[in-house]
């Protein structure tokens, strides 16, 4: 892999920020498959974490000094722009993120949950982002998933209970968003897009019987394409337009 991935900062533009996941007849969220949502509690599966592999010093000489190890390479090629990792598909995918949003609302509201989508607050309006601070920072945050939208036999609105997220920033300057718990995991990178918004692409797990996570492009029904957003302080979210089954919208909200 080529270059790292540096990351945003308010002061100056440094590295860039990464990707990984969503998929096609993927399980439900739930927490038994006897039981179907919105009445059920996720199953809380934690994602086996990878060992990384110690780091191993250049031969001695006693003549002169090992050569530098280099730096670790990014995730995706070590490019900061999303749009030479994403397909043309999930490109469209995010050109239509106005419509994926009406249509979403517009189904919720429809189907009787338009009190629910109020109490969502800021997480539920496409105008809440705000500029500033836009990456999430490394760490562990409380994360939920609402989906909105009908699809074929999938109601309008369906919310779930909490799950663990976390943001984990690599040696090779990577900002990585993983859902660790939960019947559908993703894990992806984020980079850098506007003012108010970094986009995220990844790839999902499914099920208890997954522990790792394919790469963006692995598997074509996985893929994930969004925004991430800040909506309040220690609060962002991830706006998942056309998600390839379930909803209109999918929405990850992130809360420190």
């Amino acid at each position: 892999m080529p270059s790292r991935l540096l990351i945003l900062s308010a002061a100056a533009v440094l590295p860039l920020l990464v990707a990984c996941g969503e998929g096609g007849n993927a399980p439900s969220e739930r927490t038994s498959p006897a039981v179907t949502a919105p009445a059920a509690a996720e199953r809380e599966t934690a994602a086996d974490e990878a060992a990384s592999a110690p780091n191993r010093p250049g031969p001695e000489s006693p003549v002169s000094p090992p050569p530098p190890v280099a730096p670790a390479p990014g995730e995706q090629g070590g490019t900061d722009d999303w749009r030479q990792v994403a397909n043309d598909a999930d490109k469209a995918r995010l050109d239509r993120l106005d419509a994926a949003w009406r249509q979403a609302l517009r189904d919720a509201r429809q189907a009787g949950f338009r009190d629910d989508v109020r109490g969502l607050g800021a997480l539920a309006d496409p105008d809440a982002g705000l500029s500033g601070r836009l990456q999430p920072p490394p760490g562990e945050y409380r994360c939920r998933t609402i989906k909105m939208g009908r699809i074929g036999e999938y109601g309008g609105y369906v919310a779930y209970p909490g799950f663990r997220c976390v943001v984990e920033l690599t040696p090779g300057g990577d900002l990585i968003l993983t859902k660790v718990t939960g019947s559908q995991r993703t894990r992806g990178l984020i980079y850098p897009d506007t003012d108010d918004r970094l986009v995220f692409l990844g790839a999902q797990a499914w099920g208890s019987g997954e522990t790792g996570y394919p790469a963006y492009g692995q598997q074509g029904e996985r893929d994930q394409i969004g925004v991430i957003e800040r909506i309040g302080d220690n609060r962002w979210r991830l706006v998942l337009p056309w998600p390839k089954q379930e909803s209109k919208l999918d929405l990850l909200e992130l809360v420190r």
